[in-house]
């Protein structure tokens, strides 16, 4: 299974929110590290898992398509 990691600022891009929100509001609270994200070589960096991202976004959506239909 291929992977796409993605930084912060290259995350903001993709799903159009500013990197601030990203680390300030999601990280720690919606994208959780060991699943959406993780620390390369144990450093700062964070890398985000864009097909965990992806998933996460559209889990809210998928279950509410399954209560209207």
């Amino acid at each position: 299974m291929s992977r796409t990691y993605l930084t912060t600022d290259e995350l903001a891009k993709r799903i159009k929110y500013e990197p601030r929100t990203i680390r300030n509001y999601l990280k720690d609270s919606v994208l959780l590290e060991g699943i959406h994200y993780f620390h390369p070589f144990g450093g700062r960096k964070i890398l985000y898992i864009w097909e965990k991202v992806e998933s996460e976004m559209m889990r809210d959506t998928f279950m509410d398509s399954k209560a209207i239909g």
